[in-house]
């Protein structure tokens, strides 16, 4: 979508805390650890390329994104720091990467012998990282045949620098660990079967690090935690301590475009879900689902002016109305989610309260927001 600079809504971006979130990160490694900023879905709907810069600025060593696109969009920007792309890649597209010094995932055999064929004769060299399922169900080597056969594949193969081999916790973020050793142990096994000599051997996601999983890992893949939030957040339990201090980056903001009465009996948005009972005052702002604030939010409670006020009726594809205690001002600033964690519509909050996860929440933000960025 084309962004809507000349429309009164936009997410702010606060790089004070991106970068104090990546500072008291690295001050938390253990020693010889680097920081491997991830930088997917746009930075987590925070701009990818603004927040790559702050946290070369911080001190990453490397960047994790989810696609080719998002490592060449880094590379355009004059990104030169490593990039690996964590999800699976099309062979056809290899050598494309390996022009620009990208750093692939390898799921399977058959994916590295497509790429072996795609890099024929173009005098390439791909660096790959060895992706293990060891409990996520997701992408990488689950059986011992394919895994010492890759490896056998790609001893003295000049095709490739086997530059790292890794995997990911499905419940790093959970105060039971059962899960999470199991799959400790299964990673633990694939290693002791390795031939390769990767560079990095990496699990550590933001969960594991912050929570002091303290399982070796030369990487960490900081994600949510560059953006202030908390792993472990989600809306039937607590959230987890953690062992740094997380300071969120991300407020959303607009401002009434419209205030007028409505009567008695008069209803507010598609299909009337909401009925005056008696004359009120409601609040137009001119963001809606298309910006990625979804129709759950009916309801939800969010700051205009120095007031909470309710979201009423549906919210609709591009506008959303409020009911106001009292008359406001067309132009009154209005704050949709926090950067306050305190804050009634911090976006922990405003993701409790669609039953989702602030990961979610902040990702559906649309390019048709503006990002603008400020300290």
């Amino acid at each position: 979508m084309v962004p809507g600079f000349h429309r009164p809504a936009a997410v702010y971006v606060d790089l004070a805390a991106i970068r104090q979130n990546i500072e008291q990160e690295i001050k938390h490694l253990q020693p010889g650890q680097k920081l491997f900023a991830v930088v997917k879905a746009n930075a987590y709907g925070h701009g990818a390329v603004r927040i790559a810069q702050e946290a070369v600025k911080a001190g990453a060593s490397g960047f994790c994104v989810a696609i080719l696109d998002e490592a060449l969009e880094l590379r355009r920007a004059g990104i030169i720091a490593p990039i690996l792309v964590l999800g699976v890649t099309q062979p056809e597209y290899a050598a494309l990467a390996a022009a620009n010094g990208i750093s692939l995932t390898v799921p399977s055999l058959k994916w590295l012998k497509d790429v072996q064929t795609n890099l024929a004769g173009n005098n390439l060299q791909l660096k790959i990282h060895l992706a293990v399922d060891s409990g996520m169900g997701r992408i990488g080597f689950s059986e011992d045949s394919e895994f010492n056969a890759a490896n056998d594949f790609l001893l003295n193969n000049p095709n490739f620098d086997v530059e790292g081999m890794f995997t990911h916790f499905a419940s790093a973020d959970s105060a039971d660990d059962t899960y999470f050793q199991g799959q400790v142990d299964r990673f633990t096994h694939f290693k002791k079967l390795l031939k390769v000599k990767p560079r990095w051997i990496h699990v550590d996601n933001t969960a594991a690090s912050v929570f002091n999983k303290k399982v070796h890992s030369d990487l960490v893949r900081f994600g949510i935690g560059i953006y202030g939030l908390n792993p472990s957040s989600n809306p039937t339990s607590p959230d987890l301590p953690v062992q740094i201090k997380l300071k969120p980056a991300l407020s959303f903001v607009s401002e009434l475009v419209q205030v007028h009465t409505i009567h008695q009996g008069q209803g507010v948005g598609y299909g009337s879900t909401y009925i005056a009972d008696k004359d009120q005052i409601i609040g137009t702002v001119p963001v809606g689902y298309a910006d990625g604030f979804i129709r759950k939010f009916q309801g939800f409670k969010i700051k205009v002016g120095n007031e909470f006020c309710p979201i009423v009726g549906r919210v609709c594809m591009d506008q959303l109305m409020v009911l106001l205690p009292y008359e406001m001002a067309v132009g009154t600033k209005v704050v949709l989610i926090s950067n306050n964690p305190a804050a009634p519509n911090s976006i922990k909050k405003a993701a409790d309260y669609v039953d989702s996860i602030h990961y979610e929440v902040a990702c559906l933000l649309d390019d048709r927001l503006p990002r603008k960025y400020y300290n």
